[in-house]
Parts: C-alpha cells; structure tokens; sequence
C-alpha cells in the first residue's frame, strides 16, 4: 500500500502513527502504585486518571516473603506491567517491621532497575487531614512536599 501512497501521506501517515504511539505510552506511564504492608493487610491499589484498583492479602510471613510475586500478579490480572508505573507511594510505618523492610526493599530493588520513582510516605506526615483515602496519596505526598526516592521508616517498638 505505501508503494502506491504519495509521499506527502505516507508522510503524514508516519507522523500520526509516531504520534499515536507516543501518545499510548504516556496514558500507560499515568499509573500510580500505592503499597501499604504496614497493618493487618497487603494492601496494593493502582491510580490512572479514570479508574482505580485494589487488592488486599493476609499480613503473613509467607505473603512476606512473595511480595513481589503478589505485585505482578496485581499488574498481570488489571492489564499491566511494572514497567507501566509511573510513580510508587509506599506507607513507611508505623506498623509491621516485617511489612515495612519487605515492602520497602522490594521497591528499592524496582526503583534500581526500572528507575521508577517512589515516595515513602506515613499518614502521620499529612497532618490535619481528615479522612485520608488511598486513593488522595499521591495528591497528599504533592502538598506535603514528601521528597521522593528517600525512605525514613516508622517502626513501632
């Protein structure tokens, strides 16, 4: 077909198809991660600016050990893959020591190979708040300038 095409559509055919697919990969780069296995659960919630997804797991030593295991499969079962994050928020305590090393060890070894940037964040830094949801993280950590790629864990003694 581009044989017989003139050359200013198959120019033009080029740009939009550099175009679309440029635009593709910055709507699958809107994605925000959300992790908290702090408390009782392992907690993963996706951002995008349509829609948000959610799954919890028992807070176990087993759990523990596959965290990332439980990550992908997150990803794999909403269509997605770590390379489509944009942006990790990870609660940083207090709670579990254990919740706390795993999950932030995980996404420091994630940040170090995809370069995916994170935020550690506790609900203790958004002062003043009232009824903080998941889903507000990402806009919470913005406006209380949490620094990202910096990790200072809340442990509870």
């Amino acid at each position: 077909m581009i044989d017989n095409t003139p050359l200013s559509l198959e120019k033009y055919l080029t740009l939009f198809s550099c175009a679309f697919e440029l635009k593709v990969n910055i709507i699958k780069k809107m994605n925000k991660l959300i992790i908290d296995a702090v408390k009782d659960n392992i907690f993963f919630m996706i951002i995008n600016d349509n829609n948000t997804y959610s799954v919890t797991h028992e807070n176990s030593k087993n759990n523990y050990e596959k965290l990332i295991i439980l990550l992908n499969d997150f990803l794999k079962n909403n269509n997605l893959d770590i390379s489509d994050i944009r942006s990790i928020y990870i609660n940083r305590g207090p709670g579990s020591f254990a919740g706390i090393r795993n999950s932030l060890s995980t996404i420091k070894a994630i940040h170090m190979i995809k370069k995916i940037d994170y935020y550690c964040f506790s609900f203790k830094d958004f002062k003043n708040e009232i009824d903080i949801k998941y889903e507000n993280i990402p806009h919470l950590c913005s406006k209380f300038n949490l620094k990202k790629n910096l990790i200072k864990p809340y442990y509870i003694s």
